[in-house]
């Protein structure tokens, strides 16, 4: 019986990159690797037994390789298309099992607050849509549309009318812009508020610091040190923070604070500094405006809309102090934390940059405009109608 000769095979310079990149690629499929090998071996003009012995696959699987790329090239080593075990379950099924992942439980007449994927399989077979289905089933039927049904994100519906005019007003300061005109050299931006009840957790065993494969270990157990307000005004545009601690929050508080910033150069000379604060107790109303002028006739206060804190930058200053000061709050005593937020301000000071601010007024039409559209279409959810 004659013995077939094995296809020759020559290489380009692509495929010699890429092959060699399968074949030895730390990442690469171990079944592409050997099929890559035995093509590289192949363009040296190897014999299939010989590549065999090299590679330890069997002979009959080195031909198959071989031949494969030397008819259809480098997609030739990709498996082929096979037809498989026939679905169990239909698209109809698949769909309605989506559309219920969709819908609220208490929706559909069942006590529980979000679905999860074995309550979304238990569901299916009690309503007869699927037959038995496991949760990871629903789950990669599910994962095909990213829908999480498990999640949840809280939000609240805009019901300030002046939304638009109170914002545009905190934007425009940002991008140093007062009622159409340019802020002055000597005009500044303060953003100021108060992060309440900060505490000091007394731990009841040290905390452990981290080590080799072992994160850091801090004691559940503490004892309550008290707690006390941190207060804090950020310059906007010079990245400078002035803070200080309170024991609690209110007018005299941030009357304190302000008084501790004015006094301070360049603002106590400052033709304008316009203080951007939100709707809190502390600073509310007309009243909390005409008592800061009255303090300081060159300082102006703006307020943000209702329930859009959000648009004040020193809630960001205070994510950064919650994420590297606070947390994870371990501290002796109230004035331990006093020191290590007074620290920490000279340390953010000494190197801060102004934040990249990009939501501007061009965004904030195209969210009212969207938030219009959904009042339009569920005008129950909303007595205020938004207009941009």
């Amino acid at each position: 019986m004659p013995v077939v000769a094995a296809r020759p095979i020559a290489l380009r310079a692509g495929e010699r990159e890429r092959l060699k990149k399968m074949a030895y690629g730390h990442k690469t499929e171990y079944r592409l690797r050997m099929r890559a090998q035995v093509v590289l071996h192949a363009a040296r003009g190897r014999s299939n037994a010989r590549i065999a012995r090299a590679t330890g696959l069997h002979l009959d699987t080195v031909r198959c390789w071989r031949g494969r790329f030397a008819e259809r090239g480098l997609a030739g080593l990709s498996d082929r298309e096979r037809s498989g075990r026939p679905p169990s379950y239909t698209p109809l099924q698949v769909a309605e099992a989506k559309a219920l992942a969709c819908r609220l439980p208490a929706e559909t007449g069942v006590p529980l607050a979000r679905w999860s994927c074995p309550e979304l399989a238990a569901e299916l077979t009690a309503r007869g849509i699927t037959g038995p289905v496991s949760a990871s089933t629903v789950g990669r039927w599910l994962r095909d549309d990213a829908l999480k049904p498990w999640q949840h994100r809280s939000w609240i519906f805009i019901t300030d009318p002046d939304f638009r005019a109170k914002a545009q007003r905190v934007l425009d300061l940002y991008a140093r812009t007062w009622q159409g005109i340019p802020l002055a050299e000597d005009e500044y931006v303060i953003s100021a508020d108060e992060k309440t009840s900060v505490q000091a957790r007394c731990r009841c065993h040290p905390t452990l610091a981290p080590g080799q494969a072992r994160a850091m270990r801090v004691n559940h157990t503490y004892g309550r040190g008290g707690a006390l307000a941190y207060l804090a005004a950020y310059d906007v545009h010079q990245a400078t923070v002035f803070g200080r601690c309170e024991a609690t929050t209110g007018i005299v508080p941030f009357m304190a604070l302000v008084t501790q910033v004015m006094s301070l150069a360049p603002y106590a000379s400052a033709k304008r500094v316009f203080w951007i604060v939100d709707n809190g107790s502390s600073h509310r109303g007309k009243k909390a405006a005409d008592r800061l002028t009255a303090a300081f006739p060159n300082a102006v206060m703006v307020h943000t809309p209702v329930h859009a804190s959000w648009l004040n930058q020193v809630e960001i200053y205070f994510s950064v102090v919650q994420r590297k000061v606070v947390t994870p709050n371990d501290f002796t005593d109230l004035a331990q934390v006093r020191d290590r937020l007074r620290d920490f301000e000279n340390r953010y000071n000494a190197t801060a940059q102004p934040f990249r601010w990009k939501f501007t007024t061009t965004n904030l039409d195209d969210l009212l405009a969207r938030l219009d559209r959904h009042t339009a279409d569920h005008p129950q959810q909303s007595s205020v109608v938004l207009t941009a």
